[in-house]
């Protein structure tokens, strides 16, 4: 399975993913794909649809540097207080933005065995994590930015 990042402004990546039933082979299959793609492209995080796939899985790249699989993560709690904060994206090479994000957040999640587990994360963790869920409903990060920066980037986005 040969997998390649689907680069803004493919449209899969504004459109929703599914839930993932059951951990099978194939799903497995695709985790260990986005474990190698990440480490390959040095990113901190992936989500399924950024290799044209509309499930509900993302890696996350721990503070320690190791790739973790969730699958059907969601945000179950997230703090009032807020940061600002650049990420990139690797749907996006070479953008870097500045990012409003929450500095915690609560997720809960299966493994890749299928087991149901429950993360706090926080700062750069916590931005990656709320960066890959955006991507399972659709939501890019340059939809976190004001009309005017977009206007001031037009010419990084390829339309």
């Amino acid at each position: 399975m040969t997998l390649e990042i689907k680069k803004y402004p493919d449209p899969i990546l504004r459109e929703k993913s599914k839930e993932v039933g059951e951990i099978t082979e194939e799903v497995k299959n695709l985790a260990q794909e986005m474990i190698k793609i990440v480490i390959t492209k040095e990113g901190v995080g992936i989500s399924a649809p950024q290799i044209g796939q509309l499930k509900k899985i993302i890696v996350v790249c721990s503070p320690k540097g190791l790739p973790e699989v969730f699958v059907n993560p969601k945000i179950v709690k997230m703090s009032k207080e807020t940061d600002i904060g650049e990420e990139g994206c690797l749907s996006f090479p070479d953008l870097y933005l500045k990012i409003k994000r929450a500095k915690w957040v609560e997720i809960t999640a299966l493994d890749i065995e299928g087991k149901k587990i429950y993360q706090k994360a926080e700062d750069l963790s916590a931005r990656i994590f709320q960066h890959e869920i955006d991507h399972l409903d659709g939501i890019l990060f340059i939809d976190r930015i004001g009309f005017w920066k977009k206007l001031f980037i037009k010419h990084k986005l390829k339309f």
